[in-house]
């Protein structure tokens, strides 16, 4: 079935060819007959039994704009369900489809080639409390201040259509359909296209692991799910069971859907370690693949980010070198070594953390249980990724599932001092990987990100309830969770841009700048070689010296975790050094510079909770 089908000019749904004919094409292989309803024609066309159980149509009576479901005729009976491949559902996850042309939008980015993936530096934004507006052109309202910032790409958290008005985006139940609160797919769009035109980079976050629990009518039309497998979520997406071909290629076309048509540059897929495909060709190596066709055909390259904590580089390792082709993933051990570092509790997921050596461990290889033993696990896990490049590993120090699962959603600003907020995000900056802020942590934005849903069914909201409290056990959290139901819980996620005109936070916003300016500027840390790394480690006074160089220039960035004082003496020979950073500084306007010269076997003297950069290279 795969070889029949061109990965290029797929069409799933109802889409609209050159002549503006709607071409409509469901995958129903269980069904004994289908029709389409039109809802503002009152009419009912029958579709035409196709070879692989796919049904197809070509009219030009349904209209973009209009209105339309199916009709399926099973052993089950007579079933009027929204299209599993909408792409716009006005009236939510239970109601009519609406046909569009995303042919109509008049795309101006003809000449834009993306920026390299090791130029990336990530903006993670939620679309509903971004901004007050809480959709797209909220968004691109708020551009300038990213690019003001040294942003390069942002990264929109899922727009897939979930139930209700507000979600945090992991319970979406239609793939294909933009939510219609965030202003819809032209809305998308259009958001797509100024970002091109800003010099911005695209990244969407998409959900191939499981749908949400409302509106999910995707086994009514095939079987999209199998009892071989369960997730978090229950039964796992049928990915290599009996009619699991139509099941993949659902998905391949959702993730060639967002490159072609919105002119995405990169998607981050979530959880991929629980999608579960023991065919011979696995699933993901299947998308890089069309993703690879596709690319040829229009000339730009597209990246694929994962989310994976089975710390396996066969998902970021090439197709030709037996892996499955992915670009880059994020990395969570980075994540809870350094929040372990800066005085977090060794509880929840991490326990199997303790501090600055593993810090160590992560800026030197990445995972840090690669092949070890995990007391936590209570086996040998993970790993090594000695071949994997700095530019396939994406880090920081929150992100929206680090803040979001916590009880109260607290971000960083409200568990750690000033200072120490600038100690993690110079931790991140300095590191040989992709660097990524979540949303408001650029100015130490004090509003929590919670978790938050608007789900229809008083039994589905009472089950979320009772599942977010049994969460929080693992971490002894007393109190109780807020309610993500409440329409509260999601008005107190959103950012207080007022708090820029504060001057602790604008000076917050200052230090990024500077920060991330460094970073895009200085010829050491824009490489991410990892080879040309080392680190010392001070134990016994919570403190790193990470050694980073390029040709001849050297950098030493001397990390102090403790909240005390602490002298060190460079494991160096490369005298004298000259200071350009300093994050105990209390001015950012423009990176710093010293006169003062750091002489051979001279005591560097580190104030509590700072990152202090020296170099060889005296300007």
């Amino acid at each position: 079935m795969t070889k029949e089908i061109n990965c290029i000019e797929r069409n799933i749904g109802v889409r609209f060819d050159e002549t503006a004919n709607a071409v409509i094409v469901l995958w129903a292989p269980l069904a004994k007959e289908v029709k389409i309803n039109i809802e503002e024609l009152g009419l009912q066309i029958s579709l035409t039994q196709d070879t692989f159980g796919y049904w197809r149509l070509t009219t030009d009576l349904l209209k973009p704009g209009q209105h339309y479901t199916f009709e399926l005729t099973t052993a089950d009976g007579v079933k009027n369900r929204p299209d599993p491949a909408s792409l716009l559902q006005p009236e939510g996850v239970h109601g009519y489809s609406e046909a569009v042309n995303l042919k109509d939008y008049p795309f101006t980015d003809q000449d834009w080639k993306g920026i390299p993936l090791e130029e990336y530096i990530i903006y993670e934004l939620h679309t509903g409390t971004f901004t007050s507006e809480g959709n797209f052109l909220g968004i691109e309202h708020k551009l300038d201040h990213l690019i003001a910032l040294g942003i390069t790409a942002i990264e929109i958290m899922p727009v897939a259509t979930f139930p209700g008005q507000r979600n945090w985006g992991y319970d979406g139940v239609f793939p294909f359909a933009v939510q219609s609160s965030y202003g819809g797919p032209i809305a998308l769009q259009n958001l797509v296209n100024v970002c091109h035109e800003k010099g911005l980079s695209v990244i969407l976050d998409v959900v191939y692991n499981h749908f949400g629990p409302e509106g999910n009518y995707f086994g009514d039309f095939a079987p999209y799910f199998t009892d071989k497998y369960h997730t978090p979520w229950g039964s796992a997406i049928n990915f290599d069971d009996a009619f699991s071909d139509g099941v993949r290629q659902f998905f391949i076309e959702n993730v060639l859907f967002w490159f072609r048509d919105f002119h995405i540059d990169a998607l981050r897929l979530d959880a991929v370690h629980a999608i579960k495909d023991l065919s011979t060709k696995h699933i993901l190596k299947e998308i890089k693949e069309n993703v690879n066709l596709l690319s040829a055909q229009t000339g730009r390259n597209y990246q694929l980010i994962v989310e994976c904590d089975l710390n396996d580089p066969k998902f970021i390792t090439a197709i030709d070198k037996a892996g499955y082709g992915m670009n880059a993933q994020w990395m969570d051990e980075f994540h809870h070594a350094l929040r372990v570092a800066s005085g977090q509790k060794r509880e929840g997921y991490y326990k199997d953390f303790n501090g600055i050596e593993h810090l160590a461990k992560s800026y030197l290889d990445a995972y840090v249980y690669d092949g070890i033993f995990s007391a936590e696990r209570q086996k040998t896990f993970g790993a090594k990724a000695a071949d994997c490049s700095g530019q396939q590993f994406v880090v920081f120090s929150q992100n929206h599932d680090q803040v979001g699962n916590r009880m109260l959603g607290e971000r960083t600003s409200q568990l750690l001092s000033l200072e120490m907020q600038k100690l993690m995000a110079g931790a991140v900056f300095i590191s040989p990987f992709l660097p990524l802020l979540f949303m408001g942590e650029e100015w130490a934005e004090t509003n929590p990100f919670l978790y938050f849903v608007n789900h229809s069914d008083d039994k589905l909201i009472k089950a979320v309830r009772k599942g977010r409290a049994d969460e929080f056990k693992a971490f002894h959290f007393s109190g109780e969770a807020p309610d993500p139901q409440d329409p509260q819980t999601f008005l107190q996620s959103k950012l207080q841009w007022h708090l820029l005109e504060i001057p602790r936070h604008q000076q917050m916003l200052n230090y990024y700048q500077t920060l991330i300016t460094l970073r895009k500027t200085n010829k050491v840390l824009r490489n991410l070689n990892r080879k040309q790394l080392k680190v010392s480690v001070y134990s016994s006074q919570n403190c790193l010296v990470l050694q980073r160089w390029q040709d001849q220039q050297q950098l030493f960035c001397v990390l102090n975790f403790s909240i005390e004082e602490q002298s060190i003496v460079l494991p160096v020979h490369h005298y004298p050094l000259s200071k350009i950073f300093d994050s105990s500084n209390q001015n950012w306007h423009e990176i710093p510079t010293s006169s003062v010269l750091l002489q051979a076997h001279e005591t560097l003297i580190v104030q509590p909770e700072s990152l202090l950069i020296y170099t060889n290279v005296h300007e």
